[in-house]
C-alpha cells in the first residue's frame, strides 16, 4: 500500500483525535488510450501551450491558474492563496457525522481512495477509528479539500483499511424528472412472474470473474495489425431496429436460454412452471415421443386382443365371486331356519301326546 504514490497528505480529524494519513487512489484505469495522428502520414498531433499575448510556447513551470471574470478579466490565483483559505478542511479530512450505510445514495458515489496511516504514531488512532467503524456498522461522513475545491466524502472499512469515497454534493445530483416513460403502462402479474424467473435463473455472479471483453478485443486487434496480420472482425448481426416484439415470448425465451446456459433443463421454463403466459409453450418431457411411436396397433374389428380377453374374463370371475358367497350364505340361512321349524314341530307333537295320555288316565 505505502509503495503507491500518495496524492495528498493530511490528517483525519476525529473529534479531538488527529490521525496523520496519506491519500492513495483505490482504483486504476485499464482502458487503452489512443493518440491523435495525421491520417495522411501518421504524424502525431500535439497540443502546444501558447501564450496569447506573447504568441510563444511556454513551459509547465511558467503556467499558473486564474479565474476568468464575467467581463473576461483574468484574476490570478496562486497555490498559496488556496492554502491560506480559512477553512478547516484545507489539509484535514474532518468527520462530521456517522450514519448507516444505506443512507448514502449510490448516485452520490465518486472516486474511491485508500487512507494509509502516515507513520508509526498514526497506527493506534487509525486502528481505533477502523474498529469503531466496524463495530458500529456505520460509515463516517467527512469534508475535505482536494484539487482546489472542498468535497464531501464517506469513510468505510475495506478489509483492514479505511477507504474513502468521494461524494457529490446533494445539489450536484440531477432530479430524474421527465426521464421515466411518459406513457401509462400496466405490467401484468404473469410478466412479473417471468421476470422474476429470469432473475432467479441468472442468479448471482462473482464480480472477480468479470473482465473487459472490449479491451481484450482491442488488444488482439492491435497485436494483429502490428504483426501485419488481419484484424479479427465481429460476426454480422441482424438488425432489429424498430421491430415490435412479444414481451411474454421474449421473457420465456430468455428464461429458457439462461437455464440452458447454466446446464439446467430448459423444459422447466415453460408455462407449467407456474408463471403462465399468453404465448404458451408446451414442454416435451423425455420419453414422450418414444412411447407414442411404440403404441400397440389396433386389432381387427370385432376381435379383442388375447390379453384384453383374459383381463375381461378375470374381471368377470372376480366380480362373480361375491355373488356366489352371498348365495351360499343365503342357502345356509334357509337350512338353519328349516331345522329350527322341524324342532319346534316335533316339540309341539310330543307335548300334545302327553296331554292326551293324561286325559285318558283321568277318565278311567
Amino acid at each position: 500500500m505505502l509503495h503507491v504514490r500518495s496524492i495528498w497528505n493530511g490528517a483525519i480529524s476525529f473529534g479531538l483525535v488527529s490521525i496523520p494519513i496519506k491519500l492513495v487512489n483505490a482504483t486504476e484505469n485499464h482502458s487503452i488510450s489512443f493518440r491523435q495522428i495525421h491520417t495522411e502520414d501518421g504524424g502525431r498531433i500535439r497540443y502546444r501551450k501558447v501564450c496569447e499575448m506573447e504568441e510563444r510556447e511556454v513551459t509547465a513551470s511558467e503556467i499558473g491558474k486564474g479565474y476568468e471574470d464575467a467581463d473576461g478579466t483574468i484574476i490570478p490565483i496562486t497555490d498559496e492563496d488556496l492554502a491560506s483559505l480559512p477553512i478547516p478542511t484545507a489539509r484535514t479530512i474532518e468527520i462530521v457525522a456517522f450514519v448507516p450505510a444505506d443512507r448514502i445514495d449510490p448516485l452520490q458515489m465518486d472516486t474511491a481512495y485508500y487512507l494509509a496511516a502516515n507513520g508509526v504514531p498514526a497506527a493506534k488512532p487509525y486502528t481505533l477509528l477502523r474498529e469503531a467503524l466496524k463495530r458500529s456498522r456505520k460509515v463516517a461522513i467527512a469534508k475535505f479539500a482536494l484539487r482546489g475545491r472542498e468535497r464531501l466524502g464517506m469513510l468505510r472499512v475495506v478489509d483492514d483499511v479505511i477507504a474513502m469515497h468521494g461524494l457529490l454534493w446533494p445539489d450536484e445530483i440531477r432530479t430524474p424528472e421527465s426521464v421515466a416513460p411518459d406513457a401509462s403502462v400496466t405490467v401484468r402479474d404473469k410478466e412479473l412472474d417471468l421476470a422474476d424467473a429470469l432473475m432467479d435463473t441468472l442468479g448471482e455472479v462473482d464480480l472477480a470473474e468479470l473482465h473487459d471483453d472490449y479491451r481484450e478485443a482491442v488488444e488482439e486487434m492491435i497485436a494483429a495489425k502490428a504483426s501485419g496480420g488481419t484484424a479479427p472482425s465481429a460476426p454480422s448481426a441482424e438488425k432489429s431496429g424498430g421491430k415490435v416484439i412479444d414481451l411474454m415470448s421474449a421473457l420465456e425465451n430468455s428464461v429458457r436460454q439462461a437455464r440452458v446456459a447454466r446446464g439446467e433443463d430448459s423444459a422447466d421454463s415453460g408455462p407449467d412452471s407456474g408463471s403462465g403466459s399468453d404465448a404458451e409453450v408446451k414442454p416435451l418431457r423425455k420419453g414422450t415421443a418414444r412411447k407414442s411411436s411404440q403404441a400397440a396397433p389396433k386389432p381387427p374389428s370385432g376381435k379383442k386382443p388375447a390379453s384384453a380377453a383374459k383381463k375381461a374374463a378375470a374381471k368377470k370371475t372376480t366380480a362373480g365371486a361375491p355373488a356366489k358367497k352371498a348365495s351360499a350364505k343365503k342357502t345356509s340361512a334357509k337350512s338353519a331356519a328349516g331345522a329350527d321349524a322341524k324342532k319346534a314341530a316335533a316339540k309341539k307333537t310330543t307335548g300334545g301326546a302327553k296331554k292326551t295320555a293324561a286325559r285318558k288316565r283321568a277318565s278311567a
